[in-house]
């Protein structure tokens, strides 16, 4: 529900910083989705009046303009051809802003600058707007103004009045996120009455009573009879004569548009305020189409066809409730009208509908015809039948006010079963006991009372009667949830659950808190991405076809292609969550996802779920990154759950990977990951213009060996002794294989062996590479002699001599 501020003040008063309020309006139980600035990103545009309309010398698509913009006049070369002299637009000036997009592109953040220069050697010191130049979205742009300059007819408009001044864009849209249970909530006048419960201010509701009405009556042009009672609960119409089609006064277009509506003409927009004001759909039909003087509300016959006002044919079933007249149908209930009884511009007499549909009802037409509209999402809700008078007289007050037409006295209202509230007995002590909280009944009652609910207290006993547009109160802890909300979410006290059971992690659980907290002290972010996913996921990052990660579980009902099977890996998830920050210029990004893969085992015939399996993703990008780094964060990672002793074996098979910078991760020779640089055609794929590393380690098996117990060990009551050391081998051979070779040789005295140094170049000939470590030697019950240490060293050094022709590099 869009919520323009500066509308809802014309209900209650909003004397606080928007934001604050929302924070209330949150708190209390209405949700946020976004908050919109209109004015942001416009500077130095104002209102224009065209002066004189001259043909470009040199362009026949070209029009000069001078253009009074409250000081001298402008000269500024457009395309646009809907203007002519006397006509106002809004002006962007040379060094203004505006929001944009521009010819097609799209929107710039921070605005697009508009600056002076010449078209087609013609100077031009600005530019004038159209809505999407001002940041107005297509759908909402005013019908008139779809293609060319918006223009501005009202006499607010004054030239050289700052835009955002001018259009009253200053104050913010609300995006609220309306639950199901609160249908009444889709209105401007359901949001003023939950701000005002909240706040603790005033609330009004608009005016309704005509002032002047003509001595004919409704009853004397139109009858309603319904039908299908069940299906219509209320039916209430008027009738206008003397219709002058035009445009809407620019305040009641602003609040449609802010609402997300597009002003059409003064009688639809009528139709569309009022609805997002008190959330009850109306239609207007031109009289002239309603044969016989009548409506009848009843449902269709198989197979007929109706069109509808957006010119499409459609197949109706007896299931589908319409509005007919005495020879044919005019309107599918609660959804649209038909092409043939719409308003047209020689309109003279129109009947407005102000009535109330079953929900279901309308659901289930809405869903055989596939077409759902704002009305029927409303009807869809749960509307209040009461609502349909009051809509239908602020109809005609408004058409009345804005001088549209004459409205006709008295309506005729068929309410064959008028609804009426519920009234309930609730607990002042239950309410207290459920919340955990202690205030007195007369508190509840101011609260119910705030929310225009009449409540009396007698004792522990509240006695209640909602209004009747609260369709969610039923029972007593409906109004639990009413006390807690006014009382504040924020204000109830935490407590924990009580039970019998004593609650606890698993060990999986916990190993898995200890790799998350552990990545994020070595300063990843944690990121969670969906496990829907597109089958092309795997192609971009270069999977070949008889891969097992191409085993897709694929969903039933998909939302759509790209999220329509279970993902087998989740690296492509990461380089997405990569890309996203690269392309938005964020610096370097370290980041870890631990979540689910699924792989389809083929065996869902058997009543056999897939093989789901935990995978842990790491990847990275910045330029303190490289490969030594994410192997160093995934070998202090494992080494921290109990791991170690890995082996890291070159792989230049895995396509993900850059084949020279790619390894497969062993333990105890079973392969539990890989990681690298991942290939540069995969990181273009994605739009990442540096090197990315990454890591993706199958979790289940760490999950098996992990060890995350700690055992206490004094410390050495011996020294140690080391011996550091620097040889000069072969290129093709690899630390992990001298290091083996070491261990061989000197387990019995070896604490502890490390790589300090690897160097490549002069005095070292091409193809071979020096190798520097450095051994510590220890005993635990003794002190070592030299000569041990330095004879097991020595057969240590002639065995790396023998094995890979190593040879102690001179220094």
């Amino acid at each position: 529900m869009l919520v323009p501020i500066r509308w809802l003040k014309e209900y209650t008063p909003v004397d606080m910083p928007v934001e604050a309020w929302v924070d209330g309006m949150v708190l209390s139980g209405t949700n946020l989705e976004t908050i919109d600035y209109w004015d942001k990103d416009i500077d130095k545009v104002v209102v224009g009046k065209i002066l004189s309309i001259d043909q470009h010398p040199d362009a026949d698509k070209l029009v000069v303009c001078q253009v009074d913009c409250g000081n001298s006049p402008v000269q500024i070369v457009t395309g646009a051809n809907n203007m002519k002299v006397g006509d106002k637009v809004a002006v962007a000036l040379d060094g203004s802003t505006v929001p944009g997009p521009l010819h097609g592109q799209p929107k710039v953040p921070g605005g697009v600058k508009i600056t002076a220069g010449k078209l087609r050697g013609v100077q031009s010191n600005g530019m004038m707007c159209g809505c999407g130049e001002l940041g107005f979205p297509d759908k909402i742009v005013p019908m008139r103004d779809k293609e060319g300059l918006w223009l501005l007819d009202d006499e607010c408009f004054v030239p050289g009045t700052p835009i955002v001044e001018a259009l009253g864009i200053d104050l913010p849209t609300v995006d609220f996120e309306i639950t199901p249970n609160r249908p009444d909530c889709l209105s401007m006048i359901g949001i003023a009455r939950e701000s005002a419960a909240t706040f603790g201010t005033s609330f009004a509701y608009p005016e309704t009573q005509c002032k002047n009405v003509a001595k004919e009556k409704s009853a004397d042009y139109i009858q309603v009879e319904i039908k299908k009672p069940e299906l219509c609960k209320r039916y209430c119409c008027r009738v206008i004569k003397d219709i002058k089609i035009e445009q809407s006064p620019w305040w009641m277009q602003q609040r449609l548009m802010l609402a997300g509506m597009r002003p059409i003409n003064n009688i639809v927009d009528i139709t569309n305020y009022v609805m997002l004001e008190y959330g009850q759909p109306l239609h207007a039909f031109d009289i002239r189409t309603v044969k016989g003087g009548k409506i009848v509300v009843d449902t269709a016959k198989t197979g007929e066809k109706f069109t509808t006002l957006d010119g499409v044919e459609r197949t109706l079933s007896e299931n589908i409730l319409m509005i007919n007249d005495t020879e044919r149908p005019l309107a599918i209930a609660g959804i649209m009208g038909g092409l043939e009884s719409e308003i047209a511009a020689d309109t003279n007499m129109v009947l407005v509908e102000s009535a109330n549909f079953d929900g279901d009802s309308i659901r289930k037409s809405s869903k055989e015809l596939n077409h759902r509209t704002e009305a029927s999402g409303r009807f869809e809700k749960g509307i209040d039948p009461n609502l349909a008078k009051d809509a239908c007289d602020r109809f005609c007050y408004l058409v009345e006010m804005l001088g549209a037409g004459t409205v006709l006295d008295g309506d005729v209202d068929v309410y064959p079963t008028p609804a009426k509230a519920v009234t309930l007995q609730v607990r002042v002590s239950r309410i207290n006991h459920v919340l955990g909280i202690e205030i007195p009944g007369s508190q509840m009652v101011d609260y119910f009372k705030s929310l225009e609910m009449q409540a009396s207290l007698d004792g522990d006993i509240i006695t209640v009667t909602p209004p009747t547009v609260r369709q969610d109160l039923f029972i007593e802890e409906d109004y639990v949830e009413e006390v807690a909300r006014m009382y504040g979410y924020d204000k109830l006290p935490v407590t924990i659950p009580k039970t019998n059971d004593t609650a606890k992690i698993s060990d999986v659980q916990n190993l898995r808190n200890v790799a998350k907290d552990a990545l994020i002290g070595m300063g990843y972010d944690e990121f969670q991405t969906y496990s829907f996913v597109s089958p092309k996921a795997v192609d971009k990052i270069r999977i070949p076809e008889d891969s097992e990660k191409r085993k897709f579980v694929k969903l039933i009902n998909p939302l759509g292609e790209e999220t329509s099977v279970m993902r087998t890996t989740i690296l492509p998830n990461m380089l997405e969550v990569l890309s996203t920050n690269y392309n938005r210029k964020n610096g370097p990004v370290k980041g870890f996802e631990l979540g689910n893969t699924f792989i389809n085992n083929g065996k869902g015939d058997q009543g056999i779920l897939p093989e789901e399996k935990d995978k842990l993703c790491i990847a990275c990008y910045g330029e303190e990154e490289s490969f030594y780094t994410i192997k160093g964060t995934v070998v202090e990672l494992l080494k921290l759950l109990g791991v170690k002793d890995l082996e890291f074996v070159a792989n230049e098979n895995n396509t993900s990977f850059h084949p020279g910078r790619c390894a497969d991760i062993l333990k105890d020779g079973k392969v539990i990951g890989d990681l690298g640089e991942i290939h540069p055609e995969v990181a273009s794929v994605y739009g990442i213009d540096t090197r990315v590393y990454a890591a993706e380690i199958d979790f289940a098996l760490i999950e098996e060996i992990a060890s995350i117990e700690h055992r206490y060990t004094p410390l050495p009551k011996y020294p140690a002794m080391v011996r550091d050391f620097s040889m000069v081998v072969k290129e093709e051979i690899t630390v992990a294989e001298l290091e083996a070779e070491i261990k061989k040789h000197t387990a019995e005295l070896l604490e502890s062996v490390t790589l300090f140094d690897v160097y490549r170049g002069a005095p070292i000939l091409p193809g071979f590479k020096s190798v520097a470590f450095s051994l510590v030697y220890r005993r635990a019950d003794r002190t070592l002699k030299e000569e041990e240490v330095n004879d097991l060293n020595s057969k240590m050094l002639i065995a790396l001599k023998d094995e890979y022709d190593a040879v102690l590099r001179e220094m």
